[in-house]
């Protein structure tokens, strides 16, 4: 027999699955980080993404990505644009200066490739400004600020160089 609201005598609604708590602990640490690449490799983009722990910047290279990105990736007090040496201000409580084994130009014609396009972090939890700045001899340089002097990691998958920089510690 159905009792008023059309639940039968002494049946309970099931309740909603409470939503599984992401651990957003890292373990990545603000020291310096590099990787060597034999040859240098033309980027073709960069991008910008956010993630429940971390903000994300990827910069893109050509093909599959059997030839890794070379890079150093590291905070600085204040950022000098490569090779003029002259200071270029970036929003940010920090700033990491990115370093890619990445020719502007190619090396066979000297023609300047194109221009890594303005990624806009706007209202980014992490992220506060991204300038490419400057580089030269087989170089790229940028600019990347951020809230704070917080963890960050980097890597390599399938042709693209990822910039992890956690929200928290």
């Amino acid at each position: 027999m159905l009792a008023g609201g059309g639940l039968l005598a002494g049946t309970v609604p099931a309740a909603a699955a409470p939503a599984a708590a992401v651990d957003c602990a890292v373990t990545w640490g603000s020291l310096e980080k590099s990787g060597d690449a034999d040859a240098g490799r033309r980027l073709t983009g960069v991008r910008a993404g956010q993630h429940e722990c971390f903000d994300r910047l990827v910069f893109d290279g050509p093909g599959t990505g059997d030839e890794p990105i070379g890079y150093t990736v590291r905070y600085v007090d204040v950022l000098h644009q490569d090779p003029s040496d002259v200071v270029v201000p970036v929003k940010g409580g920090a700033v990491l200066e990115i370093s890619l084994f990445a020719p502007r130009y190619d090396p066979a014609t000297g023609q300047p490739y194109p221009a890594l396009p303005s990624v806009d972090v706007t209202a980014y939890r992490t992220f506060r400004e991204f300038k490419v700045t400057g580089g030269s001899e087989g170089y790229t340089q940028a600019g990347l600020g951020v809230r704070a002097r917080l963890p960050f990691r980097v890597f390599q998958t399938g042709g693209h160089l990822v910039v992890d920089v956690a929200h928290t510690w």
